[in-house]
């Protein structure tokens, strides 16, 4: 989800148990790149930076499971690496099919990535 300074806004979350991890710190994570944050019981988040803003989705492809983190991030449009399915990491919205992303709310605390899973 998009990052914000503060804990308001109309954010939708998906999932979330209002547990919240720290990802990492944001001058570790350059612009146009993406990574995998390991969460409990064996998940994963996929956390992106497009042009300082960040966002989170489920780090797994709907279709065979590949790691939407190693795919290619253009813009706001993840594509996965393993059959080209492409999702708004936004929204979770599949530009492919009709399938969707579980997404997760970002926050920018200083210069901490706050994830809200």
């Amino acid at each position: 989800m998009q990052s914000s300074d503060t804990d308001e806004g109309n954010v939708e979350r998906h999932g979330a148990t209002d547990q919240t991890i720290i990802a990492g710190r944001t001058e570790d994570f350059p612009s146009g790149s993406c990574r995998s944050v390991d969460l409990r019981e064996g998940r994963e988040l996929a956390l992106y930076n497009v042009n300082g803003e960040f966002y989170a989705t489920e780090n797994f492809c709907p279709h065979k499971g590949a790691p939407l983190a190693e795919g290619i991030l253009c813009g706001h449009v993840i594509e996965c690496d393993w059959h080209g399915w492409q999702f708004d990491v936004r929204s979770g919205e599949c530009l492919t099919v009709t399938e969707k992303l579980q997404t997760y709310e970002v926050v920018i605390e200083g210069r901490l990535i706050k994830v809200r899973v």
